[in-house]
């Protein structure tokens, strides 16, 4: 991956997990990887010590290639399931009741253009 495409990616998440934070969100951990190419989960988090939150973050600089979230496909989707239950068997204190997968979108902001962000909840 290129250091332009790596970089818009550091961007979106962070501006994902602040947006996060901001509301209410605690960030559990992020890029979390299992140690195996397996894939990586951006972002974990909890809401008032309910449910856990995995986030995938999708960030562009322009609408070309799609809408930021229509980046999630269902093939994702099915990784980002085997990824949280790696996750939860490598973090075995944090017993939650549930599990749910939230995508956010960024989209940068181009000149007087603000940064834009889409959360979509439980997508699975």
């Amino acid at each position: 991956m290129s250091d332009e495409r790596l970089e818009v990616g550091r961007f979106g998440e962070e501006v994902a997990a602040r947006y996060l934070h901001d509301r209410g969100f605690e960030i559990l951990d992020r890029n979390w990887r299992t140690g195996q190419p397996r894939g990586e989960l951006d972002i974990v988090a909890r809401q008032g010590g309910g449910d856990l939150v995995i986030v995938e973050v999708k960030t562009r600089r322009n609408l070309v290639a799609g809408d930021p979230v229509g980046g999630v496909t269902a093939q994702k989707l099915v990784k980002l399931r085997r990824l949280a239950h790696a996750w939860l068997q490598a973090n075995p204190q944090i017993r939650p009741p549930g599990v749910r997968f939230d995508v956010i979108g960024v989209l940068i902001g181009q000149g007087s253009t603000r940064t834009q962000v889409e959360h979509l909840r439980g997508v699975v």
